[in-house]
């Protein structure tokens, strides 16, 4: 069953850029989208899951999409999920059933 969630995505606007990529990131909270990770899921035209996402700036999200040159350092990705994810607890969009 693919994720697909207005509410994640709408939740990245106004947010910092997680992955903050060296020479890269224009840190403007204002150009911030959900920006999806390849993972399988994803090619031309397809949108891979809502949860396997970053809160990224607009010049991030171009070098993810491949709209723009630069090198994705893939050991910083787990970290901008996590911070992502953990904006999304907080902020009560993502829940955890179960969680102790």
């Amino acid at each position: 069953m693919k994720v697909s969630s207005k509410k994640l995505r709408a939740s990245a606007n106004g947010q910092d850029c997680t992955l903050r990529m060296p020479g890269v990131c224009n840190h403007n909270p204002e150009t911030t989208v959900l920006a999806h990770l390849p993972c399988g899921q994803k090619g031309m035209g397809m949108k891979g899951f809502d949860t396997v996402a970053v809160y990224a700036c607009s010049a991030c999200h171009d070098v993810i999409d491949g709209r723009a040159a630069g090198e994705i350092d893939w050991q910083d990705v787990p970290r901008a999920i996590a911070e992502t994810h953990e904006a999304l607890i907080r902020a009560g969009i993502l829940n955890v059933k179960g969680a102790a």
